[in-house]
C-alpha cells in the first residue's frame, strides 16, 4: 500500500513562493507516477502537475506553466512542487497522488493513492 504525506503549505503574500513536499512510503517514489492537484473552496479539484515513474518527464496544467515546477528526489522518496509568483487564485488544498506502478501521467490521469492535503493560502 502506497502512502503519501504532503507538507509545506502555509500563508504567503501575493508574489511569494512556496515549496510543497510529498513523502511517499510503501514503495519507491520512482516506481510510481506522482501528481499534484488542488481544490479551492466551492470549486472542483484540478490537476496541477505530474512526473512520470522511472524518469523526469513532466506535465503541467497550461495556465501554471512557467510558475510551478515539479521534481523528485529518489533518495528521499519525495516529490516537490515549487510554486513561484503566487496569486490569491492559487489558494486551496494541495494534494499529491500516486499512479502506477510504472506508469506515465498527465494532469488528467486517474490516480489510485492520495494524500490528505496541505493548505495553501495566498493573501493579496
Amino acid at each position: 500500500q502506497v502512502q503519501l504525506v504532503e507538507s509545506g503549505g502555509g500563508l504567503v503574500q501575493s508574489g511569494g513562493s512556496l515549496e510543497l513536499s510529498c513523502v511517499i512510503s510503501g514503495s519507491s517514489v520512482d516506481l510510481y507516477a506522482i501528481g499534484w492537484f488542488r481544490q479551492a473552496p466551492g470549486k472542483e479539484r484540478e490537476g496541477v502537475s505530474c512526473i512520470h515513474s522511472g524518469g523526469d518527464t513532466t506535465d503541467y496544467a497550461d495556465p501554471l506553466k512557467g510558475r510551478f515546477t515539479i521534481s523528485k528526489n529518489i533518495a528521499k522518496n519525495t516529490v516537490y512542487l515549487r510554486m513561484n509568483n503566487l496569486e490569491p487564485e492559487d489558494s486551496g488544498i494541495y494534494y499529491c497522488a500516486a499512479r502506477g506502478p510504472k506508469r506515465a501521467c498527465t494532469v488528467y490521469s486517474v490516480y489510485e493513492f492520495w494524500g490528505q492535503g496541505t493548505q495553501v493560502t495566498v493573501s493579496s
